[in-house]
């Protein structure tokens, strides 16, 4: 993050999963016409996602300022050391201090950031954003609860009913907007402050459940998808109101969306191609590892070399790995789907990656070519 004033207060306002050319072509068409008035008295960039370009990863990055060479988080999930256990990994991991926990910068409101959950204690209140499976610890301070319930306030939008019915799904992901709103107003007044953080992640999941209603001009649910957007658009527009000509203003993303044609599974082509092997099939966890596995995969897209000093049944010793991951970087780059290239961009981890924490980063981070989801 940029270096904060220490006498001004600081509003930042964040955007899940929106990329660039989204907020482009909203803001020209007046849908996000708040956020056009701002872009067109500030500064408007295209800035670069983290790698991988997920959320737990760039909101770290976000809010510490630091590499994930540094912050520690590569991912949703990772191992627990020494086995083939996965585990989510939590706030509790973030090896370098948000920027709230510096003292020098004041009292701060921090309502849905991901990946901040359990929630810390801090000067201020910090209401974590997913993943965060209950509201108690979430919260600080805990006093909060009650007010949080009595606005009915979710943490996130249920993407199950997604799956049941797109009215159902798009009725409480306008729930959520609206009590997430509810909330940013109740604090906004009954707290004092020198930085506010609120994090709108519903544009995510409708990227995640319906990108295609925003590509389809004759998609029944786009006007819906647009309407989402003005809600947003009206909330900032309600923050600009209140804010002095001496705060401090940011609107970010985290990483961008673009449609999806095929999903590639990268855990059965390191199978397929006799560099991960299991006891079983199909596998039932990374627990049914083979001694003769040379790499293994976590989400989406982050390649482990199977160590023999890291690993219960690792098999590589330290003078091949530099061999494996060639033949690894090989491999990859030959795959293909209906004879398109899956793989866009392969990152070894010393390139992207400083820190004390990049002994535990991956050896590669596979990026899809356009059109493809990588999954492990």
């Amino acid at each position: 993050m940029c270096p904060f004033g220490s006498m001004r207060r600081n509003v930042i306002i964040g955007l899940d999963g929106v990329p660039f050319r989204l907020i482009r072509e909203l803001t020209a068409s007046g849908t996000m016409a708040n956020l056009r008035h701002t872009i067109n008295d500030g500064v408007f960039l295209q800035m670069t996602s983290s790698v991988p370009a997920i959320s737990s990863v760039a909101w770290s990055s976000i809010i510490t300022g630091a590499n994930p060479g540094r912050h520690g988080i590569y991912g949703f999930t990772d191992l627990a050391p020494g086995t083939y256990r996965v585990r989510f990994v939590s706030f509790s991991d973030l090896k370098v201090a948000p920027f709230w926990l510096d003292t020098q910068k004041g009292r701060s409101i921090i309502i849905n950031v991901p990946s901040t959950y359990p929630a810390r204690r801090l000067n201020g209140v910090l209401i974590a954003g997913f993943v965060a499976p209950d509201l108690t610890r979430a919260t600080f301070p805990p006093s909060l609860v009650p007010t949080l319930e009595a606005l009915n306030y979710h943490i996130d939008v249920d993407t199950q009913k997604a799956h049941q019915s797109k009215e159902l799904f798009l009725r409480h992901l306008d729930e959520t907007l609206k009590t997430r709103i509810d909330v940013y107003r109740y604090l906004w007044e009954a707290e004092s402050w020198q930085n506010f953080m609120l994090v709108f992640t519903g544009t995510d999941r409708l990227g995640h459940f319906m990108w295609d209603a925003y590509e389809d001009l004759q998609h029944p649910f786009r006007e819906a998808f647009l309407e989402h957007f003005r809600c947003i658009d009206q909330a900032i527009g309600e923050i600009l109101g209140r804010l002095t000509p001496d705060d401090n203003l940011i609107v970010l993303s985290d990483h961008g969306f673009e449609g999806l044609e095929k999903t590639a599974n990268v855990s059965t082509f390191l199978k397929a191609h006799g560099f991960l092997k299991f006891r079983h099939d199909p596998a039932r966890s990374l627990n049914d590892i083979e001694e003769g596995t040379s790499a293994f995969a976590l989400d989406p897209a982050r390649i482990y070399v199977h160590r023999r000093d890291r690993y219960p049944r690792g098999a590589v010793k330290e003078h091949d790995i530099p061999a494996v991951v060639r033949d690894l970087v090989e491999a990859f780059s030959s795959w293909k789907i209906d004879n398109r290239r899956v793989i866009g961009q392969i990152h070894h981890r010393n390139d992207i990656y400083q820190g004390p924490e990049v002994d535990n980063a991956s050896d590669l981070v596979l990026m899809p070519d356009t059109g493809f989801d990588l999954q492990a």
